[in-house]
């Protein structure tokens, strides 16, 4: 297959339906003026992969697609996020005509000889004038080495693989990683495990009361501020940190957010420490968070020496027909839905109309 459009969109999660919705509303026409191409096997981006205990109810700051919103009716507190969420995405994409084209597995980015992108994948090639980015990264999970860690006879898993407290029943668990997810899985492992210990780099900062405007401008600032020096994101929990919930007040009366600092070694049984101490363990789970999915934009050379992509706004500051949506700043659903908006937005400044004849090879590399 070889296909050409005005505009390829990688992903189909918030980031990527948003800017499919812009995209539509500017007058790009589906199939023709622009494609979304997903990895995934069904709508519903990464939502569809979270672990069954992670309810609808208990997800943080889930924001409404530009256009339809998600109901009440729809979005039962007690039902998996991994139902709520893909049924949502799933009537979005049928209302908005977005035709995502799934699943496609895209394998390089690379430049044409007539000044378009050629986006090779496990379907064919589409070349095209501009590009949206929105693949997120939960394909890229991030695994800590430790010395030692090939000899621990126990289970290994990161939180790309964690099942649900069921399956810690009885056991020994130590769960690596200050954020959100480490948390979450903290808490519900300690209600039927027989010992959690938990273990962070840094000591977890927890915050009481509203996040409000000012404070959340001023966490997004500061991602902000190293995407455009071109350094990789940050967590959003080391910016914002943890909100201090009731149950997260209940679990500290017990003991259960008695954080350690970070083991040494893993040895055959559990992990120890340069001071002598060591922890049995039967399961080592990695909360240890997850990278930017970006290694088949490699071809374009868009990284800077800090080692991430330097971005204005949403623009690939080393090629401005590459905008990243859901990356560093606009890695939140709110977040998301701006950016999407807002790379549709610098594509028409780039492109024209979408029927503009007067686009050229010349006029794409302007800027580069």
């Amino acid at each position: 297959m070889n296909n050409s459009v005005d505009v390829v969109v990688i992903g189909a999660g918030q980031a990527g339906l948003s800017g499919a919705h812009h995209l539509s509303r500017a007058g790009y026409e589906p199939g023709t003026g622009f494609v979304v191409l997903d990895h995934a096997p069904a709508p519903g981006g990464a939502w569809q992969f979270r672990w069954p205990s992670l309810t609808y109810g208990k997800v943080h700051g889930m924001y409404d697609l530009p256009g339809m919103r998600l109901t009440s009716d729809d979005a039962d507190p007690e039902r998996p996020s991994s139902e709520v969420i893909p049924a949502y995405f799933a009537r979005y994409e049928r209302a908005f005509d977005l035709r995502v084209v799934r699943p496609v597995h895209v394998d390089a980015v690379r430049d044409g000889d007539d000044g378009r992108l050629l986006v090779e994948t496990s379907a064919g090639t589409w070349a095209a004038r501009a590009l949206i980015n929105a693949t997120g990264t939960w394909d890229r999970p991030f695994w800590p080495r430790y010395p030692g860690q090939e000899t621990f006879r126990g289970r290994q898993l990161h939180t790309a693989q964690y099942p649900g407290p069921e399956a810690f029943a009885g056991q020994r668990v130590i769960v690596v990683g200050g954020g959100a997810s480490g948390v979450q899985h903290l808490l519900e492992i300690a209600e039927v495990a027989a010992e959690t210990t938990w273990v962070t780099r840094r000591p977890p900062v927890f915050r009481e009361g509203p996040f409000g405007e000012v404070r959340g401008r001023a966490a997004v600032a500061l991602v902000e501020e190293r995407v455009r020096r071109g350094l990789p994101p940050q967590s959003v929990v080391s910016v914002t940190g943890l909100p201090l919930t009731e149950p997260m007040l209940r679990a500290r009366e017990k003991g259960i957010l008695d954080r350690l600092p970070m083991f040494e070694r893993i040895t055959p049984d559990g992990v120890a420490w340069a001071d002598g101490r060591h922890v049995e363990a039967d399961t080592i789970l990695w909360a240890t968070g997850f990278r930017a999915a970006i290694d088949h934009l490699a071809p374009l050379r868009l990284r800077e020496r800090g080692g991430g992509i330097a971005v204005e706004g949403t623009r690939a500051v080393r090629d401005p027909r590459v905008h990243l949506v859901g990356y560093g700043p606009s890695a939140s659903t709110v977040g998301a839905n701006r950016a999407g908006r807002a790379a549709v937005h610098e594509i028409q400044a780039l492109l024209g109309a979408p029927d503009d004849s007067q686009w050229s090879p010349e006029k794409a590399a302007v800027g580069r």
